[in-house]
């Protein structure tokens, strides 16, 4: 069968726009599909970009009253939601110049606008009636909030993260259902605005995800700004005048609690209903992400699936990773499996939380031997200076001392801790990291502080201190 394309891209988010660019500057002959009026997909318009945008003003306002109070001055009034709306649409539009269509057809994409579904393993059939072929499909059609199932929820209405950022007004009072990042980052921007914010939460802690002293400090730093109800469920809404009357089980007791406005963060669910894999018999999981093999194929060899649709990991790097990848797999036909031992993630709360690698407990699990190094930023000279000493990094080796989870929360740990990723893909030792030279004083130099306990470790424990006393005395 003769095919119009080499490779067709269903999704423009930024999986598929790796893709689609990688591919067509290789020469292959590339069509993407975008349901919207113009890709990007979610980190753009809805996600990471104006989430990030709306967190900048939400501390600007918050820092403003801070530094106000300390001088006896009261700023008292209402936020303008005009004003940050506006600013968040500014950081949208500058960025989606990359993102343009256009861009992409000067590239040589054929780009096609319109929602699009299988219509054999090898055709994609847009919802004008167009029907493409292409000898690879790629599937990178993202994923959506998920919604539980809670009476009345649905009738008295509740924002996700694709609707907050058009509110008009600042709730007085709002209730985040989950306390994962995007709950615990819309949540706070929304209490430095002004908001009284009330977390619920079905765990013990906060962003079940990371390692228990990450949890733990996180869970009881943000208690300071706002109300987290952990070991709690939303049972139902009702309303009542313009109040939303929230009804939760809280360990073992019900209680109420009024809202404006209630904002839905837990979980997503990926965007595979609609594109009639059905017809073709891609198989997917019991929650509906597409199930893919190492090579990030799916049942059917020429169909392949990338980004928050096939579950793996919902981050847009992860899905950019991914892309990269197709393009090698998919397109060259050079066979390489995608490695995530090194994928970091943060939380852009203030203070930021870092990701790498195992837990400490998965750690313990997966290893005879581990050995944990810690350090409290209140030791690192630029956050003292800073007076932003709240915080800790944490980083676990295995028996040999090679990295394998890295942990930090603290200002910046984003940008800081990067340099430990680069360490643990190229199989450095926890003592590489100390031996190198940290400009005085940097924020990095918590990773020299953390990372310095390996050497006393070895100095002081075990047969090196004899030997070390017995040279030192040959010497004499």
């Amino acid at each position: 069968m003769r095919y119009e394309y080499d490779i067709i891209v269903l999704g423009g988010g930024a999986g598929g726009l790796t893709v689609a660019a990688g591919a067509a500057s290789i020469g292959a002959k590339v069509a993407l599909i975008e349901k919207e009026a113009q890709p990007g997909g979610d980190c753009l318009h809805v996600g990471c970009v104006p989430s990030k945008a709306f967190i900048k003003v939400a501390n600007d306002m918050y820092h403003m009253r801070q530094t106000a109070e300390k001088h006896g001055i009261n700023l008292e009034g209402s936020v303008n939601m005009s004003v940050v709306k506006e600013k968040v649409r500014n950081a949208i539009e500058t960025i989606q110049i990359h993102d343009d269509a256009d861009r992409f057809r000067k590239m040589g994409v054929d780009v096609y606008i319109g929602k699009g579904a299988f219509k054999s393993k090898h055709q994609i059939e847009i919802e004008d009636g167009t029907v493409i072929s292409g000898k690879r499909i790629v599937i990178s059609t993202g994923s959506r909030p998920f919604i539980p199932h809670v009476e009345g929820l649905k009738e008295t209405g509740f924002l996700t993260n694709e609707t907050v950022f058009d509110l008009d007004h600042l709730p007085k009072s709002l209730l985040v259902i989950g306390a994962g990042p995007i709950g615990l980052e819309l949540a706070q921007a929304m209490s430095r605005l002004g908001s009284s914010v009330t977390v619920v939460e079905r765990s013990q802690y906060v962003l079940n995800k990371e390692d228990e002293d990450v949890k733990k400090f996180a869970t009881k730093k943000f208690q300071e700004e706002f109300k987290i109800l952990t070991n709690a469920k939303v049972e139902h809404v009702t309303k009542q005048m313009n109040k939303k009357i929230v009804t939760i089980t809280c360990k073992g007791e019900q209680k109420q609690v009024e809202a404006d406005e209630i904002v839905v963060a837990s979980g997503r669910r990926p965007n595979s209903d609609a594109i009639g894999l059905h017809q073709v018999g891609v198989q997917t999981d019991s929650r509906g992400f597409i199930q893919v093999n190492e090579y990030l194929q799916t049942n059917i060899p020429s169909i392949y699936a990338i980004g928050d649709v096939n579950g793996t990991y919902l981050f847009t790097h992860v899905a950019g990773l991914e892309g990269k990848s197709i393009v090698q797999n998919a397109v060259l036909g050079l066979k390489q499996k995608v490695n995530y031992d090194n994928i970091p993630w943060v939380t852009f709360t203030t203070p930021e939380i870092f990701h790498l690698g195992l837990t400490e407990e998965e750690a313990r699990k997966q290893y005879r031997e581990i050995n944990v190094y810690k350090a409290s930023l209140s030791e690192v000279d630029r956050f003292v200076a800073d007076h932003q000493t709240e915080g800790f990094v944490k980083i676990i080796a295995n028996e040999k001392g090679h990295i394998v989870g890295a942990h930090a929360i603290g200002n910046g740990a984003g940008d800081w801790m990067q340099l430990v990723v680069y360490a643990k893909q190229k199989g450095h030792k926890v003592g590489d990291l100390s031996r190198m030279v940290y400009p005085y004083p940097n924020h990095a130099a918590a990773i020299q502080r953390t990372t310095d306990l390996y050497w006393r470790e070895k100095l002081f424990n075990g047969w090196v201190p004899s030997l070390l006393k017995k040279y030192i005395q040959w010497f004499r």
